[in-house]
């Protein structure tokens, strides 16, 4: 009684490797940096960030190291009993301008170029069993909120319904239907190039993300 304190939350991050046509992926930057960063300026109350990964640009090559992140994750010390367990996927959008907060993924691979493994399906079911290419699988985060709290702190932000159907679809259908299965939340973020928005920034932005998912989230 009285002693709730503000909420649990663990926070686990991935980024992507370089691909075709990027050669320096910024979310590979972002999350290989993020929990300095964050240390150096402070994270919220109740807020961990508990692990940050860097992802093959592969479909079916970045699932193992995408559940063995998450299996590993949720076995921490540090992650929530009693509380909430968000995954947060990084990926880059390469003609953005600004960021993109992704409601949902769709359960199509369709991949505009081959991925770094070399595969490159056409209108492939993600998840067989999840039935066609028409089915999707959309965020329990709250997108609309998220997306206000960041304009509200002068970035460049919109939410998006439509993920494409490269490796970014694909990680976040996989990890959409993983933290269903847990209880946990899986949120995707776009980001453009560092030429359209500095290094500096987008640190500073997905600093601020986890500042609005400890704000949002009870």
């Amino acid at each position: 009684m009285g002693s709730e304190g503000p909420p649990s939350i663990t926070v686990h991050v991935t980024g992507f490797k370089k691909f075709q046509g990027v050669g320096l992926n910024p979310t590979e930057t972002i999350v290989s940096n993020l929990q300095e960063f964050v240390k150096r300026k402070g994270l919220p109350a109740g807020i961990t960030l508990s692990s940050c990964t860097v992802l093959e640009t592969a479909g079916i090559g970045a699932l193992p190291m995408l559940y063995q992140t998450m299996e590993s994750g949720i076995s921490k010390p540090d992650s929530s009993r009693n509380g909430q367990v968000i995954w947060v996927h990084f990926g880059v959008n390469s003609g953005a301008f600004k960021f993109a907060i992704e409601r949902q993924a769709v359960n199509e691979a369709t991949f505009r170029c081959p991925d770094e493994f070399g595969w490159q399906p056409l209108q492939h079911p993600i998840i067989q069993e999840d039935g066609g290419i028409s089915q999707t699988r959309e965020t329990s985060c709250s997108v609309d909120a998220i997306v206000k709290f960041l304009k509200n702190k002068g970035f460049d932000v919109a939410n998006s319904d439509d993920a494409g159907r490269f490796v970014c679809n694909y990680v976040y259908y996989h990890s959409l239907r993983y933290a269903e299965q847990k209880g946990h939340k899986s949120l995707f973020v776009h980001v453009p190039l560092f030429s359209r928005i500095d290094e500096e920034t987008q640190m500073q932005f997905a600093a601020s993300l986890l500042e609005a998912l400890a704000s949002i989230t009870g």
